[in-house]
């Protein structure tokens, strides 16, 4: 396997990439590699940009074979810069991504409303995946852990994950864009709900960055994702991730086409 560390550092001058393939869901790269890539291609592009707060990704198409990204600055302001990048694949644009940088502020407004929810630490937790044999080629790169909620194919459960998630590459287990590529590595919560195997593909995936202190213990952090609505096809999920620590870094939402 190639570590995401080892991967990323691939990505030329020229902002072009090769995967291989068991960084691929399927026939295509998984949404959050793709997500990854365009944060890291916005953040070599443009020097000194102030954090992330926020990104909204569409995954167009499939991001398969060599893949080149081009990236844009829509508006730069006093204390943000907007940023565009397209991931294009062989088959045409892959992945479109709005990221948003801003300096932090000082402000009178303090509130946070989400909470970790209880854990057992990591060690005391049983694999995610049963056997720990992940369902797609990706999820290899990662630890798992099963901190509450329910696995795939539980259908007379409540659609929700709570796991405990690390990159396996130690030098990955820091910084702003593997845990982009982290925060999408659980299969959507809609998959509780199925009774047998079938295929998923993210449409879109908004994410809201809660801190710009991406630190956390061992590497380990807790993603909640939780299915709010699934019909005619498409499901709709929030997720949230926490450092071990229980600071909230990550709000998304994502909204996933399901084939069954």
């Amino acid at each position: 396997m190639t570590p995401f560390s080892a991967l990323i550092s691939t990505l030329t001058d020229e902002f072009r990439i090769a995967l291989s393939d068991d960084w691929l869901q399927g026939r295509t790269a998984y949404g959050g590699l793709s997500a990854a890539l365009c944060v890291e291609a916005a953040l070599r592009a443009i020097p000194e940009l102030p954090p992330l707060r926020a990104a909204q990704f569409a995954f167009i198409g499939p991001a398969a074979g060599e893949l080149s990204l081009r990236t844009s600055i829509l508006r730069r302001g006093k204390s943000s810069v907007f940023v565009g990048v397209d991931l294009i694949g062989e088959a045409g644009l892959a992945t479109r991504a709005v990221l948003s940088f801003a300096v932090a502020r000082k402000s009178a407004i303090a509130y946070d409303a989400l909470a970790m929810p209880e854990a057992k630490r990591p060690e005391d937790c049983p694999p995610f995946f049963p056997g720990d044999k992940p369902i797609v080629n990706f999820q290899a790169h990662f630890e798992s852990r099963l901190a509450g909620g329910a696995r795939p194919r539980t259908p007379d459960a409540e659609p929700r994950y709570l796991i405990w998630f690390r990159h396996r590459d130690e030098k990955a287990r820091s910084g702003l864009v593997p845990l982009i590529a982290l925060a999408d590595a659980p299969p959507p919560a809609a998959m509780v709900l199925f009774t047998e195997p079938a295929p998923i593909s993210t449409m879109t995936w908004t994410v809201d960055m809660l801190s710009d202190e991406l630190a956390t213990r061992d590497g380990w952090w807790l993603i909640e994702s939780r299915a709010q609505a699934a019909a005619q096809g498409y499901s709709q999920q929030t997720m949230t991730v926490w450092s071990a620590d229980g600071k909230a870094a990550i709000a998304a939402r994502q909204n996933v086409a399901i084939f069954t």
